[in-house]
C-alpha cells in the first residue's frame, strides 16, 4: 500500500511539474509577442480602433516608405497582430491562452492531459507543449517570410528547385528530423538547391498559402509548383525527392549511335550542346540541376563511359577516362569549342564553364530575350557591345553566305563584338526598318548598337551586301576597325520593334511535356489523397474540353446615335494632334476587325484565358455587374478598340456578382492600394468593383490595376496612381470632353446612375497606353486564385 501511494503521489507530482512548465512557457511566449502592445491598443479596444491603429502603423512601417533597418520586422509584427485581433476567434483564443499559433492549439494539449489522467495513455500530442529551441539555430538564415517567397523564391524556382521545411517552436516532433534535415541541407545547398524554413508561429499567412496544415512538413517548389514530401524523412528519400522535382528529359543519354544526331541539331534548337563524360550509370544530380538552370540556353547530354556503346565516342574525342570531362559544342560537331576536366566537378566550375558557352558563335535571333542578352543595351563605355547582324533568307541559296559569315565570326577575338543573323521572313518588321531605302538584294550586313531598352539603336549598313567573298570579309574588317576608333560612324538611328517569338510554335510540345510530367505524379497524388495538388491538372483537362465556350462579340461602334459616334472620333483626333509616342505606337496599327472580341471569364474559360496564357500575352479584364453589363461593355469596346491590332492582347469581362470572392482574393496582393489608399474601407463599406479593369499576365503571374476615376461628369477629379497617366494628360482629354458635353445635351433616357457608370472608364485609354509602354505598377502573385466558387446572392 505504501508503494502504491508513493507511486500515485509521484505521478501526480510529475503532472504538476509538467503543467507548471507548460504554463510558464505559455506565459513566456505571451510576453515575447503581445499583439495589443504592438498595435498600441487596450485589451477592450473595438474592431474600429484596432483597424485604425493597424492602418496607421502599416503606413508608418511599410518597408517601401520607411528605410529603418527594423521596418520590415516591425511591419511583419503589425500585420501578424492585426491578423489575430481582427478575427474574433483568434482574439478570444489569445486572450484565454496567450495563443498566437493556430496550428498547435493549447486546447489540444489540455485534452492530452485528460487522456493522461483517465487512462495513463501517453500520446505524442501530449508533448506538443511550447518547447523553446525546437528550431535549430542554423535554420535562422533560411527563414522565409511571405514577401520573400513571392518575390524571390517563386521567380528563382524556374532556375533551381527549392526544399522548404515547415516548423514551429511548438513542435516537439520537429526535433526528430533535425539531424537528417541538417545533413540534407549541407549536401543540397552545395549542389545549388534553394533552402527555406517557414516558422508557422510568425508566418501563418505563408504557411496557409503553401497549404502546410501540420508541422513538421517538407515541400518542394519548382517552376512555382508546390509538391509535398510524403515519405519517411531519410536522407536518400529527400535526395530522390529533389531529383523527382525536376522535369523529365533535361539530359539526353548519348551513345555512339545517336551522338551525331544530338550534336547536329544545333540549328534546330539554336543552342550549343554540352556533353558530360563520366563512369557512373546514372546522370549525376549536380548535372541535372545545371541542365535545369540553363535549359533555355544549352542542350545537355550524358555519356556513360562504362558502356561498350560509347567506346567510339571516347576514342573520337580522346577522353581521359580517369576523370569526368565536359565538352561544349557549337556549330562544329567534329571539334568541341571548349573542354574542361576535373576529378571533382564542383558547381562553381560547371557554372563558369556553361556561362562562357551559352551562345553559338552566330546564333539566330529568334526572340527578344535572346536579342537582349546577346546585344545588351549600352550602360557605359567600357561595357558597350556592337552587334554584327546578317540579314538573310531561309532558302538553300543563302547557305554559302551564312557559312562564310560563320567563318568570319570564328576568327573574331574582340569581346565587344557579337555576331548573329536573322531570317527576313521571320523578322520582317525588324528587317524593314534596318534596310529601309536600300534596294540591294539579300543578304545584307548591319552593324548596330542598342542605346535603350525601348528599342532605340544606332546602326550602319555595310555597303555592297554580303556574298562571303574575300572582298566582303576585307570590307567588313575595315568597317569594324574604324568603329573601334570612332563610334560615330554609326550614323543612322531607329526604333526597333520587339522581335517575333519564333519558338512560339513549340508551345504545344512544351504543353504536352508539362502534361506528361503531371500525369507521372498522379499515382502518388491519389495514393496520398492530396487533391489540393491535383486541382491544376483537373482544371487543365476541363479547360481543354470547353475552351471554345463563353465568347461574345461586341461591336465597337454599334450605337447609331450621333452622340456615341462623335466621341470616339473626337478622341482619335485629340490623339493624332498630340502625337504622343505611346498613342503612335499602339493606335497606328490598323485593327484587322471592326469589332472587339470579349470573352467572359468563367470557371470553364479561366484556365485557357489566364492560367495557361501564352508567355508575353496579357488578358485585359473588365469587371462588371448584371445591371451595368451593357453600358460598360459598350464603353469598354470603344476605349480598347484602337489596341485590338496587338496580337498579344486579349479582352474579357468578369461578372463580379458571381465572383466577388475571387476579386477579394486577387486584390489582397495589391493591399497597398486597396487597404491604405482606399478611404471606402474607413466607412465600413464593401468596395464596389464595378468598372475596375485588370491586366493579367498569366505566365509571369502579375496584374496591373485600373481603378475608375470618374463617377459623373466632373472631369477634374483626381486620378489614382494606377489609372491617372499624368497631370499633363488631363488637359489633353478633359477640356475637349467637357466642351463636347456642353454642346450636346444628354438624352433624357439616360439616368444619373447610367452617366456615372458610363464615366467610370473615361481614362481607360490612357491607362492602356501605359500598359503597352510597360510603365504601370505590377502586383505579383504566387498562383492565380480559383474561380470555381460562385458568390452566393445576398
Amino acid at each position: 500500500g505504501f508503494y502504491a501511494d508513493g507511486l500515485c503521489c509521484g505521478v501526480h507530482s510529475a503532472v504538476v511539474v509538467i503543467f507548471l512548465l507548460l504554463l510558464s512557457c505559455m506565459l513566456e511566449i505571451a510576453a515575447e509577442f503581445d499583439p495589443y502592445r504592438v498595435l498600441g491598443v487596450s485589451r477592450s479596444a473595438s474592431q474600429g480602433e484596432i483597424k485604425k491603429a493597424y492602418k496607421q502603423l502599416v503606413k508608418e512601417w511599410h518597408p517601401d516608405k520607411n528605410k529603418n533597418p527594423e521596418a520590415e520586422d516591425m511591419f511583419i509584427k503589425v500585420t501578424k497582430s492585426y491578423e489575430i485581433l481582427s478575427n474574433e476567434e483568434k482574439r478570444a483564443n489569445y486572450d484565454r491562452y496567450g495563443q498566437t499559433d493556430e496550428n498547435q492549439q493549447y486546447g489540444q494539449a489540455q485534452q492530452s492531459f485528460r487522456h493522461f489522467h483517465e487512462s495513463f495513455y501517453f500520446d505524442e500530442s501530449f508533448f506538443h507543449f511550447p518547447f523553446k529551441g525546437s528550431r535549430d539555430f542554423a535554420d535562422n538564415k533560411y527563414l522565409l517570410n511571405y514577401n520573400q517567397y513571392i518575390n524571390e523564391v517563386v521567380p528563382d524556382s524556374f532556375r533551381r528547385p527549392y526544399l522548404i521545411k515547415i516548423t514551429s517552436d511548438l513542435c516537439f516532433s520537429c526535433i526528430h528530423i533535425e539531424p537528417i534535415w541538417k545533413e540534407t541541407v549541407q549536401e543540397m545547398e552545395i549542389l545549388g538547391v534553394g533552402i527555406g524554413v517557414v516558422d508557422v508561429g510568425f508566418e501563418r499567412r505563408l504557411a496557409n498559402h503553401l497549404g502546410a496544415h501540420r508541422t513538421p512538413s517538407i515541400l518542394g517548389v519548382v517552376n512555382g509548383k508546390i509538391t509535398f514530401f510524403h515519405y519517411a524523412v531519410v536522407r536518400e528519400h529527400l535526395r530522390q525527392f529533389v531529383e523527382d522535382l525536376l522535369p523529365q528529359r533535361l539530359v539526353e543519354k548519348v551513345t555512339d549511335r545517336n551522338y551525331l544526331e544530338f550534336l547536329n541539331n544545333w540549328h534546330e534548337y539554336n543552342k550549343p550542346h554540352v556533353l558530360l563524360f563520366d563512369q557512373v550509370a546514372t546522370v549525376p544530380l549536380l548535372y541535372k540541376l545545371t541542365a535545369f538552370a540553363y535549359k533555355d540556353y544549352v542542350q545537355f547530354g550524358y555519356v556513360d563511359q562504362g558502356l561498350t556503346e560509347t567506346a567510339n565516342l571516347l576514342k573520337k574525342y580522346n577522353i581521359n577516362t580517369y576523370a569526368p570531362t565536359m565538352l561544349a559544342f557549337k556549330e562544329n560537331a567534329d571539334s568541341p569549342a571548349d573542354i574542361i576536366q576535373s576529378k571533382v566537378m564542383k558547381k562553381q566550375i560547371i557554372d563558369e564553364f556553361i556561362s562562357n558557352n551559352k551562345f553559338l558563335l552566330v546564333p539566330r535571333l529568334v526572340n527578344q530575350k535572346l536579342f537582349d542578352e546577346l546585344c545588351p543595351v549600352k550602360q557605359f563605355h567600357r561595357r558597350r557591345k556592337y552587334c554584327v547582324l546578317l540579314i538573310t533568307g531561309e532558302e538553300e541559296v543563302f547557305a554559302v553566305g551564312k557559312k562564310a559569315f560563320l567563318s568570319f565570326a570564328s576568327g573574331n577575338t574582340k569581346e565587344v563584338l557579337r555576331f548573329a543573323y536573322v531570317n527576313q521572313r521571320q523578322q520582317q518588321p525588324l528587317c524593314d526598318i534596318l534596310l529601309k531605302d536600300r534596294d540591294g538584294p539579300l543578304p545584307q550586313v548591319v552593324i548596330l548598337e542598342r542605346r535603350n531598352a525601348a528599342g532605340k539603336v544606332l546602326y550602319k549598313p555595310v555597303m555592297g551586301g554580303w556574298n562571303g567573298s574575300e572582298e566582303d570579309k576585307h570590307l567588313l574588317t575595315e568597317q569594324l576597325d574604324i568603329l573601334q576608333k570612332d563610334p560615330s560612324v554609326l550614323n543612322y538611328d531607329a526604333m526597333l520593334p520587339e522581335l517575333n517569338n519564333e519558338l512560339a510554335s513549340m508551345f504545344l510540345i512544351q504543353w504536352l511535356y508539362a502534361a506528361y510530367d503531371y500525369l507521372t505524379q498522379i499515382g502518388d497524388e491519389i495514393l496520398h489523397n492530396n487533391w489540393r495538388e491535383m486541382m491544376p491538372l483537373l482544371s487543365l483537362i476541363f479547360s481543354a474540353l470547353f475552351i471554345l465556350f463563353g465568347t461574345v462579340i461586341i461591336q465597337a461602334f454599334s450605337d447609331s446615335s450621333e452622340d456615341k459616334q462623335s466621341k470616339p472620333k473626337a478622341k482619335e483626333a485629340a490623339k493624332s494632334e498630340d502625337g504622343s509616342p505611346g498613342s503612335a505606337n499602339t493606335s497606328s496599327r490598323p485593327p484587322k476587325k471592326n469589332f472587339v472580341e470579349v470573352t467572359e471569364l468563367t470557371d470553364i474559360t479561366y484556365t485557357s484565358n489566364l492560367v495557361k496564357l501564352r508567355p508575353g500575352h496579357i488578358n485585359v479584364v473588365l469587371v462588371l455587374t448584371d445591371s451595368s453589363k451593357n453600358i460598360l461593355l459598350s464603353k469598354f469596346a470603344k476605349e480598347v478598340y484602337s489596341f485590338t491590332g496587338s496580337l498579344t492582347l486579349h479582352f474579357s469581362f468578369l461578372n463580379v456578382d458571381k465572383h466577388s470572392e475571387w476579386m477579394d482574393a486577387l486584390l489582397e496582393f495589391a493591399q497597398d492600394v486597396m487597404r491604405i489608399d482606399n478611404d471606402e474601407d474607413d466607412a465600413g463599406h464593401k468596395v464596389d468593383y464595378t468598372g475596375y479593369v485588370l491586366a493579367l499576365n498569366g505566365h509571369k503571374k502579375y496584374f496591373c490595376l485600373f481603378k475608375p476615376v470618374y463617377t459623373g461628369e466632373d472631369l477634374d477629379s483626381k486620378p489614382s496612381e494606377e489609372s491617372g497617366a499624368a497631370a499633363a494628360s488631363r488637359s489633353r482629354i478633359g477640356p475637349r470632353e467637357e466642351q463636347q458635353g456642353a454642346r450636346k445635351p444628354v438624352p433624357r433616357a439616360r439616368s444619373t446612375s447610367t452617366l456615372q457608370i458610363h464615366h467610370k472608364l473615361d481614362r481607360l485609354g490612357l491607362w492602356m497606353e501605359r500598359l503597352m509602354e510597360g510603365t504601370l505598377p505590377r502586383y505579383y502573385i504566387p498562383a492565380w486564385p480559383g474561380l470555381e466558387k460562385i458568390t452566393a446572392n445576398k
